[in-house]
């Protein structure tokens, strides 16, 4: 038989497990100067998360979805961005939602139950980006119709969406990377493969050797990168991004990193994974490593974290008090947002909701 198509899958990293350079860094990250900013915001989402399951534990936040593990990759996307692209996150991204402006608060009001959360500063990036989306990969279709108006309208700029490992397996994911391909968008799809999509391990996911190759039936490009090592992430991003704001199309990348903490604080996942995997991959976590190089390069000392630490404690608990010092909104306000004319029903609602406040008002 004649061979009708082959393809390849590279891997891209820079620094390994141990936090050693495996291969010459790209010219513009080669000074650490360039690094330790990102470094740093890295262990401040990494702050901010730790408290908000605090928050949760405690009865002062709604469910919410942590990203232990996912500093390099969340904080690697949102810094390749620029003002006036469009970012469509999932659920956890919040390191790239913090690159792109949203406040702490605005996180802490969004999964304290307020809409309000995802209005974000007028003055920031993220003014045009798409709010939190939980189900899974209908954020990608989003991105991928930003991409198509960014494209007619002759803008130079990229739409970024997110999703998991489980969230490749939507006909969401499939149409957004076809839709991408055949009218060459400028859309940057990032799968985050965390290793588990809730309890569903990626084993279990898809019968595809990896999930960037998803990208190769929609004729986009396509890269497996290791998603720990911010080098990797910000190289390969960078990369994605230029090729799309150039008119060479949209990109598919898969970055391998894990999920160090439960699926969300309504998890336990002890109950489907062994402790010998979340122990072992411990060992790979993005922030250990980048901590090693950059020390290493004599970037940055334990002195100097110690520091930053309480400077992130600071600035996250001046946050929590802002959101907690925000007055409720009045209970009409879960009517007002969907619909422009509400139907009779919706309407009849919310008439006996003011009713009910009036009389325990």
């Amino acid at each position: 038989m004649t061979l009708a198509a082959s393809f390849e899958i590279h891997y891209l990293q820079y620094l390994d497990e141990e936090g050693r350079q495996v291969r010459e860094f790209p010219q513009a990250l080669r000074d650490p100067a360039a690094l330790l900013p990102l470094f740093k915001r890295m262990l401040f989402v990494r702050a901010f998360d730790s408290k908000a399951i605090a928050l949760q534990r405690t009865g002062k936040l709604g469910t919410y979805a942590p990203s232990l593990g996912h500093e390099a990759t969340h904080v690697g996307i949102g810094a390749s961005m620029r003002s006036g692209d469009v970012f469509a996150p999932s659920y956890r991204e919040i390191g790239t939602m913090f690159e792109r402006g949203v406040r702490p608060r605005d996180i802490l009001m969004y999964w304290g139950g307020d809409e309000r959360g995802s209005d974000f500063p007028r003055d920031s990036d993220a003014v045009a980006d798409f709010p939190i989306c939980v189900p899974i990969s209908t954020q990608c279709l989003h991105a991928a119709g930003t991409a198509l108006a960014f494209k007619l309208r002759g803008q130079p700029h990229v739409a970024v969406a997110t999703c998991g490992d489980g969230g490749t397996s939507k006909t969401d994911f499939y149409a957004a990377l076809n839709s991408a391909g055949a009218y060459q968008l400028p859309l940057v799809l990032g799968v985050v493969n965390n290793g588990w999509a809730i309890s569903v391990p990626r084993s279990a996911q898809t019968g595809a050797q990896t999930l960037a190759q998803k990208g190769i039936a929609g004729g986009l490009h396509v890269l497996q990168v290791d998603g720990n090592d911010l080098v990797a992430v910000l190289d390969a991003m960078g990369q994605a991004m230029e090729r799309a704001r150039s008119g060479q199309g949209g990109s598919v990348i898969e970055f391998l990193t894990y999920r160090l903490s439960d699926h969300t604080t309504a998890d336990d996942a002890r109950r489907y994974r062994e402790d010998a995997e979340v122990k072992a991959a411990w060992q790979r976590e993005p922030i250990a490593r980048l901590r090693t190089w950059l020390t290493a390069q004599g970037a940055w000392s334990e002195a100097e974290e110690a520091a930053w630490k309480i400077e992130c404690e600071r600035e996250v608990n001046a946050e929590v008090d802002a959101y907690l010092a925000t007055t409720a909104q009045p209970v009409e306000a879960m009517f007002d947002y969907l619909y422009a004319d509400p139907p009779a029903d919706l309407l009849a609602q919310r008439a006996a909701a003011l009713a009910l406040e009036q009389r325990h008002g």
